[in-house]
């Protein structure tokens, strides 16, 4: 059995616990916990640990789907996740431009533990004041052709989700990574 070990990274309530609940097969393995600080402004329960959740592609594939916790005080569970992961989604969200200098820094993170494929799923598009995913891209510093792919993403949605899944694997082929 082959697994891949994708995780999916982000700002608080960019949508990582819910793109992993739209595409997983089983009954998701969470750590949600009351949000006590700032958090709790965006919603009321967090993710402390990570979310696992996981999805058979054919007879002998499967991803292993790890969701980061979005705040920085847990960032020992973002090394230990991209360390072992093959590749990752980061997903943010177009509605929160004060949040995009935090996700340069969760990029840089990422970066400095883990040489692997990485594409941007470019959530709340549906939002009045979201940017447009050419905007958020250049605020995070993107704006030439070695710029990983961005897909705008309904987290909610499980075609959505699927397709940036696919995205990510096409991504990873492309680049020369065997998965």
């Amino acid at each position: 059995m082959e697994i891949m070990r994708l995780a999916i990274a982000g700002p608080v309530s960019s949508g990582k616990s819910t793109f992993i609940r739209s595409v997983s097969e089983i009954e998701v393995v969470d750590t949600d916990r009351k949000a006590t600080d700032e958090t709790a402004k965006l919603k009321q329960n967090t993710t402390v640990a990570f979310d696992f959740g996981r999805l058979q592609f054919g007879p002998n594939q499967v991803l292993h789907l790890y969701g980061t916790p979005g705040q920085s005080r847990f960032d020992f569970m973002w090394d230990l996740i991209i360390r072992k992961a093959h590749a990752y989604i980061l997903l943010v969200a177009a509605h929160r431009p004060h949040e995009f200098r935090y996700t340069r820094g969760i990029i840089s993170f990422m970066k400095q533990r883990a040489d692997i494929p990485m594409i941007i799923g470019v959530t709340h598009t549906d939002s009045p004041e979201a940017w447009s995913k050419e905007n958020v891209m250049i605020a995070l510093g993107y704006y030439s052709n070695n710029s990983p792919p961005a897909l705008i993403v309904d987290p909610r949605d499980r075609g959505s989700a699927a397709q940036a899944l696919l995205g990510l694997l096409q991504h990873s082929m492309k680049v020369g990574i065997k998965l």
